[in-house]
């Protein structure tokens, strides 16, 4: 099947997907480096950025939704 040459190629992620995961990010960036900030080592910063990612990616896409 070909495309029209006048026509975009189709998205990678939708725009709904690419803002829960921008926000996610952000809550986990922002949870992780107020972690290590409060003299705790990388380890448990990491952590704390991972669920921060995971519950930031839930709540916004039930925010959006």
């Amino acid at each position: 099947m070909t495309r029209r040459p006048d026509t975009p190629p189709p998205a990678l992620l939708t725009l709904r997907s690419a803002i829960v995961l921008l926000l996610a990010i952000l809550a986990a960036t922002t949870a992780a480096g107020l972690t290590w900030l409060s003299r705790r080592n990388a380890a448990e910063a990491a952590i704390a950025g991972l669920g921060a990612f995971a519950a930031g990616a839930k709540f916004f896409d039930w925010l959006i939704a």
